[in-house]
């Protein structure tokens, strides 16, 4: 179907409700002005480098009631993957912060399906559908795939099938279709697709209503020390990975697993002296490290081809981990089951007939007992 066809046929459905936060005729008007639709897939050098794109919506929730964006209660939602480790970083957060009853969240399906079937090729966040049929990856292979997770819901606003819908209803303009993203219910927009800011604005902003304020994941007296592992751990560990997964020559892969490998043995020697990462504090850059050596044993040693190291085979790393996973709230944001199904089933190029491997149960090991508390004492 051409573009134009598409539009006069949204425009001319009825919408199921006008208080709706937006319609398929909104999507519709802004479906034709939106730049080419990609994925990370599609973030490549010349040199063969994986080289990720920087979020576009970078706006703030700020607590002041004259803000563009004021910290209220119910105001904004969630739109998530238990899969993406960036969306991970907010659920963990809200979850240890106690924002639960504050901000509302949808979670998408994990496999990526084509969002404009006869318009173009793009394949993205889809939401869950209880009732329909079985999918297949994009290109028709693997499965059957559960049209429906646990957890997965439709979108609860304005019926938007995809989170495409989503960013083409806030006019779009930058066509990387990503979760997590912080919608304004009342404005009806996109706040912010940046993760890292995204969980520092539920950290500080919306303390008036956290059940657990006094939790501070970017303490002043941390914030050089955060901000120095962060500098390091997301190139080379949580964008690490990706750079060794998506690399399409083996010179990028070479520098990727090199800088992946000296940075796991970085945090291997910092964690069996400190308890945290970044000090005995439990802080941003934990729940940063956190959601990426999670899936290290269950995908991105097979999937990425990280297979230098293991979690579990590291005794500081794995006991870090428990430590982190037993916490209050956060086993409730982990679901492996979906994080395998994403990786596996949404990228055809990497896994044709979306074969997912059955691995060695690693959240079982999670479960375990930890020692991590005593060196806080030491």
């Amino acid at each position: 179907m051409r573009v134009s066809s598409l539009v006069r046929t949204l425009i001319l459905r009825p919408t199921s409700s006008t208080a709706s936060s937006f319609s398929t005729t909104s999507i519709a008007m802004t479906a034709a002005k939106t730049s080419t639709a990609r994925t990370a897939l599609d973030e490549s050098a010349p040199d063969g480098a994986f080289k990720r794109v920087d979020a576009s919506w970078r706006n703030w929730v700020k607590n002041d009631k004259d803000a563009e964006f004021p910290a209220e209660k119910d105001r904004y939602h969630l739109y998530v993957a238990y899969a993406c480790p960036w969306a991970h970083r907010t659920l963990i957060t809200r979850a240890v912060k106690g924002l639960g009853d504050v901000i509302s969240v949808t979670v998408v399906h994990p496999t990526w399906q084509k969002t404009r079937p006869g318009q173009d090729e793009h394949t993205g966040w889809v939401f869950g559908q209880k009732d329909a049929e079985p999918f297949k990856n994009s290109a028709g292979n693997g499965g059957p795939i559960p049209a429906w997770f646990p957890d997965n819901e439709p979108d609860p606003f304005g019926g938007a099938k995809s989170i495409r819908d989503i960013y083409e209803a806030a006019d779009d303009k930058d066509g990387k279709y990503s979760v997590p993203v912080l919608w304004d219910k009342q404005k009806k927009t996109i706040v912010s697709n940046e993760s890292s800011e995204i969980i520092r604005m539920l950290n500080s902003e919306f303390n008036d209503y956290a059940k657990y304020k006094e939790l501070d994941l970017y303490p002043e007296q941390l914030r050089s020390a955060i901000d120095e592992i962060n500098s390091w751990v997301y190139p080379t560990i949580n964008n690490g990975v990706y750079r060794c997964g998506f690399a399409q020559t083996q010179g990028a892969y070479d520098v990727a697993i090199t800088e992946l490998t000296e940075s796991f043995d970085r945090i291997d020697e910092i964690l069996q002296k400190s308890r945290f990462i970044a000090g005995d504090c439990f802080t941003e850059a934990d729940i940063r490290l956190f959601v990426t050596l999670l899936r290290m044993e269950e995908v991105y040693s097979v999937y990425f081809k990280t297979n230098t190291r293991f979690v579990s085979r590291t005794p500081s790393i794995l006991n870090y981990c428990r430590d982190i996973y037993q916490m209050p709230g956060v086993k409730e944001t982990v679901s492996m089951e979906q994080i395998k199904a994403h990786y596996y089933t949404s990228h055809p190029k990497l896994n044709y007939y979306s074969i997912i491997p059955r691995g060695t149960d690693f959240e079982k090991l999670l479960q375990e007992p930890n020692d991590r508390e005593t060196l806080s004492a030491t």
